[in-house]
């Protein structure tokens, strides 16, 4: 589609330059030509950088998702006797991780596609499971793994965490390194009830997001793979709006998830067209919401917290720093940072932080 895209516009352009002598008339018609002309060139080299700024971050995996609408059919969780615990979880598919030329699973690892459904609160979605090599080796059989829940940004997609992100393939290269220790990954986008983004709030009358990500899909997984049942075991990481949800069920939920990591987070809930009325004039909730005034006023969580954000690129930069100042005064919450000189909300600046991110992260989650 890009390729075409700008064919056209190559296309439009040197069409204008040919035609623009013989529209060079006073007459109604060369002005129409000429006026027609102009814009389909300005309108195909718009279409162009759209094009290629979609393809580069992924903000739409197809037009359906561009224009709010969904394709793709539900996922078909068996609940049959003798499969997993409840039939939360199922396998629908799998893939290899290329790294470093390997592709057998315990040499590289595997990444399944998983339907999931929430037993409390009935929502089904479809996510991504990245198990390590050592899932697969012999001499791991009777081990548990530490998890790290990963979260996309609004709207996104599950699998630019995998093919943009990249976060099976570094976790696989940092472990290989010894900077951190084997750990499954569970990948998915917050937006639950799409095209609505939920900020991962219980909404009163509405999808229940963050009962969801809080006890939902931690007993799905729990159900169906070889990972650690603590609070210890288990940590979140998101970028953007899934890095708000990363540090707010960090906070709100410490039995759970003992650390948070939120790249490029903000910390307050948006009300705008795409969330909807969230809170349905629920003070309560409203404030629960908002990380800031939650420091400051409900009692500190013990978990532990990693926010990142550039001097130069990110707009949440100085809310970023009131926030570590808020944490570090509670002396109870434990609070860090990747604070880069420069680097924009994008895929680019997140590569540079996800390693040492996820460095971080393994060193705070209890192996098993």
């Amino acid at each position: 589609m890009l390729a075409l895209a700008v064919l056209c516009a190559v296309v439009l352009f040197a069409a204008t330059v040919w035609l623009w002598p013989r529209l060079a008339r006073r007459s109604w018609r060369a002005v129409t030509g000429r006026v027609v002309m102009l814009l389909a060139t300005q309108l195909s080299v718009f279409v162009c950088v759209g094009l290629a700024a979609n393809q580069a971050f992924g903000f739409y995996a197809n037009w359906a998702d561009l224009f709010g609408q969904e394709t793709d059919e539900g996922v078909v969780v068996e609940h049959a006797a003798g499969g997993a615990a409840d039939g939360r979880l199922q396998v629908v598919g799998t893939q290899k991780v290329m790294a470093a030329g390997a592709s057998l699973p315990r040499l590289s690892g595997q990444i399944q596609k998983v339907g999931i459904e929430g037993r409390r609160t009935g929502i089904v979605t479809p996510a991504y499971v990245y198990l390590p090599p050592e899932y697969f080796q012999p001499q791991y059989r009777t081990r548990t793994f530490p998890v790290a829940v990963v979260l996309t940004g609004y709207p996104g997609t599950a699998q630019a965490l995998i093919s943009k992100l990249e976060y099976p393939r570094t976790a696989h290269d940092l472990a290989k390194k010894g900077r951190m220790q084997p750990m499954v990954l569970v990948m998915l986008r917050p937006t639950l009830a799409p095209p609505r983004d939920t900020e991962c709030v219980d909404v009163p009358g509405g999808p229940q997001t963050e009962t969801f990500f809080a006890e939902d899909l931690p007993e799905a997984v729990l159900s169906h793979y070889r990972v650690g049942r603590g609070a210890g075991s288990w940590g979140i990481i998101g970028d953007s709006t899934g890095g708000y949800c990363a540090l707010k069920l960090a906070m709100h939920h410490p039995g759970r998830y003992t650390v948070g990591v939120g790249l490029s987070a903000y910390y307050k809930a948006p009300i705008d067209p795409t969330t909807g009325d969230l809170f349905h004039g629920n003070t309560n909730l409203r404030n629960r919401a908002d990380l800031m005034w939650s420091i400051h006023h409900l009692p500190a969580p013990e978990t532990s917290l990693l926010v990142t954000s550039s001097r130069h690129g990110e707009r949440d930069y100085k809310s970023t720093l009131e926030f570590i100042d808020a944490v570090k005064a509670t002396n109870k919450t434990r609070i860090s940072s990747i604070i880069l000189d420069s680097g924009g909300h994008n895929f680019t600046t997140w590569k540079r932080e996800i390693p040492p991110a996820l460095e971080w992260m393994s060193g705070r989650l209890a192996e098993s």
